[in-house]
């Protein structure tokens, strides 16, 4: 999952239409022809930043902001109805906060209008440590069984109480994990991956103990709505220029891909349209530099082959699915780049040796996929829904960087926070299938369908408990938070599907669902359009890392507040939805874990 450590992010101020709350404009860096200039949404934002932070300091009881604390802005966003959401991380006396994230909220006045946080008060017992730097990193690389990085002293607060620690980035075989190191006990506190695996190490080792394999079947053909676009010659009189050629992919048939002619019948697999997305050749080493990846190069503007031969093909399929993603984004969000910082996505594939998975990968800030071992994982994870999944903790590690509460010595991720993180991940997945609309991959609320798996799917939103691989579940129990987070992002995945679809029976694109409720409730639903509005409405606005199911529902009630009012159909829908999978004001657990 995401590392959990502070890092300097550019500031975006975005700015949502009145009518959806859907779309957005992001004002960071040079100006790029937006609505406002980007001096002017400066200014705006530097006043809100500062009105935000003396808020939060005033009003230090309710956002837990005290003495010795430096709040770091991470996001502004400005709301055409008036509210203004700044997201902090916090330092206390200099050192980093592990939990320490909050959102300040305010009206069009800048008066203080309420908060959504992690941690509390940031008290720890000691502030000396007891270990030193080199003990904790060679404690941290014994852990990790890697080579570890320098020991930056921090305080750890995700688990309420603060504590002294050290905080070690341990890498091996181009994969990193953070390791966190109580600095007075020794203990280890955390291990986390870095990069978000597709298929959890439970997952797999179920796999292999069935026999099973995945062997995605892969197709020719052109898809009619993908929009085919020819190859060729640019027709530039100057270079380098915008140009358009074909991806023979392995899953979505041929497709139109916008390249780069870098000279007159030479092309780069980059796309100047879409910020310099690109797609690179790992050449099957473990590496998390993009620039060390081998640029795709053609003379025909063709990529691929539809068959793994050509090392060309996974990459158009990986291009295509990035690309396709950045588009959901933008179209409906007006969400420029995974981070909203018009910068490009980028990608590698057939990286390291015989890799079985897909990773969204925070160091790289790319997307990696591993080619398969050639056994169990017969091709490369390149399919659609698995490149929108991926991508998508891009951009919750660019909002609320959800985290799992803990992991197994196996890898194995849990917690509440974990399991909405992948929910998300299915859900947004799922919406860019549907964004797509390829006649080659129908969109559908499955994940993981065109895999090869006997059971059909991986995951489904519709009735999570019928996937028997993960053991993914339909309703919130105390249970839940000792639930695989692939496994228990079936709570919150249902609640979307609720919303959007309903509850009971109903054929789309071909697709039979039959979604089921705790209380035997009806749920009519609203809409994927509009249910897709107030999820993303709430991670961007309501959501921190620590957020659970209880506090998922109200962050989705409070952005169907914003979006359609508190007397609205779509408000009553959210509360109906989350009641639906056992998720209600009355059974709020007392204490968070």
């Amino acid at each position: 999952m995401r590392r959990p450590h502070i890092r300097s992010v550019a500031v975006a101020v975005a700015v949502t239409t009145a009518a959806t709350g859907l779309a957005g404009t992001a004002f960071a860096g040079p100006s790029t022809g937006v609505e406002r200039s980007s001096a002017s949404a400066a200014s705006t934002a530097t006043l809100v930043v500062e009105a935000a932070r003396t808020a939060a300091f005033a009003h230090n009881t309710a956002t837990g902001v005290s003495q010795g604390d430096e709040l770091h802005v991470q996001d502004v966003m400005i709301d055409p109805e008036g509210a203004r959401h700044v997201r902090f991380v916090r330092n206390h006396n200099g050192m980093p906060v592990l939990g320490g994230d909050l959102i300040v909220h305010l009206n069009r006045q800048l008066a203080y209008a309420g908060v959504t946080r992690a941690a509390g008060a940031v008290k720890p017992a000691t502030t000396k440590a007891k270990l030193t730097a080199g003990q904790a990193a060679a404690k941290a690389a014994q852990v990790a069984k890697g080579d570890a990085g320098d020991a930056e002293l921090v305080l750890d607060a995700r688990g309420g109480a603060s504590a002294l620690a050290y905080q070690v980035t341990v890498t091996d075989k181009g994969a990193s994990s953070t390791v966190v190191i109580d600095a007075v006990t020794g203990k280890v506190r955390s291990n986390t991956p870095d990069a978000d695996q597709f298929l959890s190490p439970k997952l797999v080792d179920t796999l292999r103990k069935r026999g099973e394999t995945i062997d995605p079947a892969t197709g020719i053909g052109s898809d009619a709505s993908a929009g085919l676009l020819g190859s060729g010659a640019s027709g530039a009189t100057s270079y380098p220029s915008t140009a358009h050629g074909t991806g023979k992919t392995l899953f979505v048939g041929n497709v139109g891909l916008t390249t780069t002619a870098t000279s007159r019948g030479h092309y780069l697999l980059k796309d100047p349209t879409r910020y310099g997305t690109e797609t690179r050749d790992a050449k099957n080493k473990y590496t998390e530099s993009f620039g060390a990846g081998t640029k795709f190069t053609s003379t025909t503007n063709v990529w691929g082959n539809n068959k793994t031969s050509s090392r060309a093909s996974a990459a158009a399929d990986a291009q295509y699915g990035v690309t396709k993603t950045l588009d959901f984004y933008k179209k409906t969000f007006n969400r420029k780049g995974i981070a909203n910082n018009s910068k490009a996505a980028r990608a590698m594939v057939h990286w390291g040796n015989k890799v079985a998975n897909a990773f969204w990968d925070p160091t790289c800030n790319c997307m990696l996929y591993g080619d398969g071992d050639g056994t169990m994982f017969k091709k490369p994870l390149v399919v659609l829904d698995v490149t929108g999944h991926e991508l998508t903790h891009g951009v919750v590690e660019a909002t609320a960087k959800l985290e799992p509460t803990y992991v197994d010595n196996d890898g194995n991720q849990y917690g509440e926070p974990g399991s909405l993180n992948e929910s998300l991940a299915d859900i947004f997945g799922s919406n860019v299938e549907f964004y797509a609309n390829n006649t080659k991959d129908v969109p559908d609320y499955l994940v993981g369908e065109k895999l090869g798996l006997d059971q059909k799917f991986l995951r489904r939103l519709d009735h999570p408990s019928l996937d028997k691989l993960e053991g993914t579940i339909d309703y919130w129990s105390p249970d839940t938070y000792y639930t695989e987070v692939h496994a228990g992002s079936g709570v919150s995945s249902h609640a979307y599907y609720l919303l959007a679809e309903g509850s009971g029976k109903k054929t789309i694109n071909g697709v039979n669902y039959n979604s089921p409720t705790f209380n035997g409730s009806t749920v009519k639903g609203i809409g994927r359009t509009k249910a897709t509005a107030i999820f993303y409405r709430a991670l961007t606005r309501y959501m921190v890392s620590t957020t659970d199911f209880h506090q998922a529902r109200v962050a989705t009630l409070k952005a169907a507040k914003d979006l359609y009012g508190s007397t609205s159909t779509e408000y009553k829908t959210v509360n109906k939805a989350w009641a639906a999978v056992n998720v209600t004001a009355a059974n709020t657990p007392s204490a968070a874990h």
